[in-house]
């Protein structure tokens, strides 16, 4: 969206409305009758949640003590912070926001929107002097903050928190619930305070203009809007490229599937070099692809050789910020894309990344369905030990805008408390950071073990190296193992060769481990066994 809005301010108003146009016919765009603004509506009558907050709520009511949906935001703040002016522009920002300060009781066992009037935070301040346990301590006041569960009904959905690390150092600390908030609004958030702490501190007023529309005005509209042969459109799409899907990932794991999921995670961290970066995007271009759609073909084929098919889905998160009004708005918007793909193992890699971006192209016209009512289409009936038709989340995330924060005597940056939580059973989200992509595969620890995702991830990065030196390769013969891993399989884990006595005949042998592992399994037929004590084994041997 932001890079049409450049191309299109260097073009002349004809040139400009007929690039618009075509955009609207091939649907990447709203018709004139779809855009039409978001109308603002009176808050005096019940207002609706939207798809993506009604599922929140609607796990809220399962879990009520859990912290599933908990998003905290830790800024790391470096110089002469004032304390005061920083109090200041948050509660601008809530005051800015009327999301911040909404609660979700239900009424007659239907939640609705309830907006507060007021919702000033005041800033407490927790001290850490430095010390060789500091940092552990941080990090126990960061997890015992992210896992405080929060009260939808009640309120408020939005924690505000401050450490001292030093004079100069400080830590915020915000803790909100995702039925509020998503990705893409950090960002909002970070601009918007960077530019009211600037202002305060100078004693000016706010140089931010008034919000065109809130969240309300949003939820409201697009319950009006998905009716109809709207809502028939989108379902008929996802209907027919869904159609026959398994609803769980083949996806093989170190455990059983326990029969309620406790979405406790684990994280390791990964990076991409800038030559490989810059090999994969040049490839992309080349294909007439994007860096996502490239690296999705490839983290298709690692599920494909991990698990043994070639029919495989995977989520896909987008911001669906595509109309102005909802631009500057924080709020829970993103979607999730059912992204489909075969995985043929005559197909070369070009030729399965052209499949992926068709595939990609086409969901971008649907996403406006709320993966949500996609899935209460689908799957009516949920099981509870796995999220319904997607448990495989990729994602390449836009981080450019907190690079632009700038709180006037004050370095702020973005930092990693480390992830405890998992809210499918594997997750890929990848970021540019300098040059070089950075990324995290997030697991739910109740299936793998962290040795199974180190090597996965080391896999992924030895199939991106293989894909870029040859995309016309088929994906069958895309070598995951490293020349060096595959001599230590192939030779030294196999090496098995062993010095026998040569006055022994091999049933004295045997006789000997017997005697060693008496307890060994001996006979096993269907549920019954008999170990070499049980079967008189021993006693024959004596």
């Amino acid at each position: 969206m932001n890079d049409i809005k450049k191309r299109l301010a260097n073009l002349s108003p004809k040139q400009r409305e007929q690039v618009l146009e075509k955009l609207r016919q091939q649907q990447l765009l709203p018709t004139a009758k779809e855009s039409q603004a978001i109308p603002v509506i009176s808050r005096e009558q019940e207002i609706p949640l939207s798809y993506s907050q009604e599922m929140m709520w609607f796990w809220h009511q399962f879990l009520p003590e859990s912290s599933l949906y908990n998003m905290l935001v830790s800024l790391q703040l470096e110089g002469l912070l004032n304390v005061k002016v920083l109090e200041q522009s948050l509660n601008e920002i809530i005051r800015r926001h009327e999301n911040l300060r909404t609660c979700f009781p239900s009424v007659d066992g239907k939640a609705i929107q309830v907006i507060s009037t007021v919702g000033n935070i005041n800033l407490s301040t927790v001290e850490l002097p430095s010390s060789p346990e500091q940092t552990t301590k941080l990090q126990q006041l960061a997890s015992a903050e992210a896992k405080k569960p929060f009260d939808l009904a009640q309120g408020p959905l939005l924690r505000a928190s401050l450490v001292k690390l030093s004079p100069e150092t400080h830590i915020l600390m915000l803790t909100m619930h995702h039925i509020i908030y998503d990705g893409w609004s950090i960002g909002i958030l970070g601009s918007e305070l960077s530019t009211l702490y600037k202002s305060y501190s100078q004693g000016n007023p706010s140089p931010l203009s008034e919000l065109p529309i809130q969240y309300a005005d949003y939820a409201h509209w697009q319950r009006q809007k998905l009716t109809g042969e709207v809502l028939e459109k989108h379902l008929s799409y996802w209907r027919q490229k869904l159609a026959g899907v398994s609803p769980i990932s083949p996806l093989l794991t170190d455990r059983p599937r326990p029969e309620l999921q406790s979405f406790q995670g684990g994280s390791e961290k990964f990076q991409l070099n800038q030559n490989l970066t810059q090999k994969l995007t040049q490839l992309g271009q080349e294909s007439g692809a994007t860096l996502f759609m490239t690296l999705l073909s490839a983290f298709f084929v690692l599920l494909s050789r991990y698990s043994g098919e070639s029919d495989l889905i995977v989520g896909s998160g987008i911001a669906n910020r595509n109309r102005v009004e909802i631009e500057p708005l924080i709020g829970v918007f993103a979607n999730i894309l059912a992204l489909r793909c075969q995985c043929s193992d005559d197909s070369s890699f070009t030729e399965l990344l052209t499949q992926v971006k068709q595939t990609t192209q086409e969901a971008y016209k649907h996403q406006d369905l709320p993966f949500e009512k996609l899935v209460d289409e689908l799957l009516p009936e949920r099981n509870l030990s796995h999220n319904p038709l997607v448990q495989v989340i990729f994602n390449l995330v836009n981080v450019s805008s907190i690079n632009s924060w700038d709180l006037v005597g004050l370095r702020m940056t973005l930092r990693d408390e480390g992830i405890s939580t998992a809210r499918m059973d594997l997750e890929v989200h990848l970021w540019e950071a300098e040059s070089v992509l950075e990324g995290y595969f997030i697991y739910n620890t109740d299936l793998f073990d962290r040795a199974t995702i180190t090597r996965m991830m080391e896999h992924f990065l030895n199939l991106l190296e293989a894909i870029v030196v040859n995309p016309q390769e088929k994906i069958s013969k895309l070598p995951l193992i490293t020349a060096t891993e595959k001599q230590k399989i192939l030779q030294e884990w196999t090496n098995s060769k062993t010095d026998y006595p040569k006055d022994k005949c091999i049933h004295q042998l045997f006789e000997k481990v017997v005697e060693k592992n008496p307890e060994a399994v001996a006979l096993r037929f269907e549920d019954q066994q008999l170990t070499y004590t049980t079967t008189g084994w021993l006693s024959e041997i004596h």
